[in-house]
């Protein structure tokens, strides 16, 4: 187990790389802000030239490849780290320099284990790209299709796991403080970027997810997810079909090329919508980058490392929210979030339902061009914070992605209406979902089980109430006081922490 202090050190080394860049100046001036990490950012900072203006992204991007994902899981977070740092983050790139050509050989040739001429008839040593985690060539099998070869970095799995297990340290500090600080569950963000990570560092499993979503999306032609070359694939690399497009981000050559903008945006939001409210899986890197336009028409998605998944109570939800937004029928927004406890029920159904009008209301009707994310955001974390809403982890992808997604919409359609192009699929979705003949099978299927749950209850029932001279059930485990309680670790502790940590980080500070 890595020592406290050892952690603290790190601490101090990537906040003197975050102060250099003015990435701590928010932390330091927020009143929500735990007085102990308050001290650690000025300590951190201590003698350093402060730029006028923040740049999160670069010095994510100088910490190195945790960094970088990590960077791209708070651009999800705009509560946590404020509407104009997640923005920021949101541009964070991963473009790094290439491994050379002879370890990306030996991982594939280990990984497949096979000479590297058996697998591939012709591979590019050039990258088509080198990113954080993994780099990309282009090759032809030999069978003659084209495919890219995705190949993991060399010991980037040791780099990740040092940062998070930092990153989860000081998560539960900071959680243990309470307050806004426990209410905006930063352990829960590390443990889905843990989450995140465990995907990309097992190529197989993105691979799965590649699949999975080809297969989900076949009802929508419009949208092309590559097929995986499985006998090419190993846990450090993937073997995909090679996409032949221009990428979203180039409008002018999508303009030459004679693409429709307009439908290609509405597809786009559809896709999403069948992603994440039908299937419950989606996508959760949908930038310009990873979307092409393919020569039909189409557009096709790269990248599966990122994905969300939602259950279907909570898609419910979600799409009762959405549609309920449409509509204008607050009232019946407010409801959901109570039912799904989402809002503590101490709280007034009618006030949320005002506030959420207030949110709304602004903003109904209007295209994607004459709306203000942040104002709209800042409303939102205002609502939450008067209604002590918890963070929702499992929504917390979808927040971003669709925040993501309106974006590319509106790069290729800037007089989009997203509310206008959601309403008839989620009106159609909510009604087979709600309506009398999906109530009833879902009663039949409920009483099904319920049914078939008659045994094992009656066995349960005979476990602790048992016939005479049979043996008694354990008794039940006392509750155990900690030791340590969180709050007092997170407060006094880490400062203990910081004083030991000084006189190892002082070279550091006067660098």
């Amino acid at each position: 187990m890595t020592h406290p202090v050892v952690h603290v050190w790190r601490l101090l080394k990537w906040g003197r790389v975050l102060a250099r860049h003015g990435a701590l100046r928010g932390i330091e001036r927020d009143a929500n802000t735990p007085p102990p990490v308050r001290r650690l950012a000025r300590l951190a900072r201590f003698g350093a030239r402060i730029p006028a203006v923040p740049t999160y992204g670069e010095a994510f991007q100088e910490l190195g490849p945790a960094a970088i994902k990590f960077g791209q899981a708070l651009a999800t977070r705009p509560d946590l780290v404020g509407v104009k740092a997640a923005n920021d983050l949101q541009l964070l790139q991963d473009n790094l320099p290439a491994a050379p050509f002879s370890e990306v050989r030996a991982a594939i040739e280990q990984g497949l284990e096979k000479p590297l001429d058996q697998i591939f008839a012709h591979i590019d040593e050039e990258p088509v790209g080198a990113a954080s985690i993994a780099q990309v060539h282009r090759a032809i099998t030999t069978e003659g299709r084209q495919v890219a070869v995705k190949v993991l970095r060399p010991n980037i799995e040791e780099d990740f796991a040092r940062a998070i297990d930092t990153y989860e340290w000081a998560a539960a500090q900071v959680e243990g403080m309470g307050s806004e600080a426990a209410r905006l569950r930063p352990r829960a963000v590390i443990a889905h970027f843990r989450q995140w990570t465990a995907r990309e560092l097992d190529l197989r499993r993105e691979a799965a997810s590649a699949s999975e979503l080809r297969q989900n999306l076949i009802a929508e032609t419009g949208f092309y997810v590559p097929e995986i070359d499985w006998s090419r694939t190993a846990r450090r690399v993937m073997t995909l079909e090679w996409i032949d497009g221009i990428k979203l981000t180039d409008r002018e050559a999508l303009v030459e090329a004679g693409h429709d903008l307009k439908a290609m945006a509405s597809t786009l939001v559809r896709a999403f919508l069948r992603q994440a409210v039908v299937d419950g899986f989606f996508h959760a890197d949908l930038h310009q980058g990873n979307l092409f336009a393919l020569p039909d028409g189409r557009i096709a998605a790269i990248d599966f490392g990122i994905m969300g998944r939602i259950d279907h109570q909570a898609r419910v939800w979600l799409a009762e929210i959405l549609y309920g937004l449409l509509t204008g029928n607050y009232r019946r927004v407010a409801e959901i979030h109570f039912e799904a406890q989402y809002v503590p029920n101490y709280h007034s159904v009618d006030e949320f339902a005002t506030a959420l009008r207030a949110a709304g209301e602004p903003i109904r009707g209007l295209p994607v061009k004459d709306i203000s994310i942040g104002q709209m955001l800042d409303s939102l974390f205002t609502i939450t914070r008067d209604f002590d809403m918890k963070t929702q982890p499992h929504l917390l992808l979808l927040q971003k992605t669709m925040v993501m997604e309106e974006g590319v919409a509106h790069a290729l359609d800037p007089d989009i209406n997203m509310w206008e192009t959601a309403e008839p699929f989620l009106r159609e979705w909510v009604r087979g979902e709600l309506g009398p003949e999906a109530q009833l099978a879902d009663r039949l299927v409920r009483d099904a089980r319920t049914i078939a749950m008659i045994p094992d209850l009656i066995r349960r029932i005979d476990y602790y109430y048992p016939a005479p001279g049979a043996a008694p059930p354990d008794p039940p485990l006392a509750d155990v006081a900690l030791v340590v309680k969180p709050r007092r670790y997170g407060g006094y502790v880490l400062t203990a922490l910081l004083s030991a940590a000084l006189a190892v980080a002082g070279t550091l500070l006067l660098t």
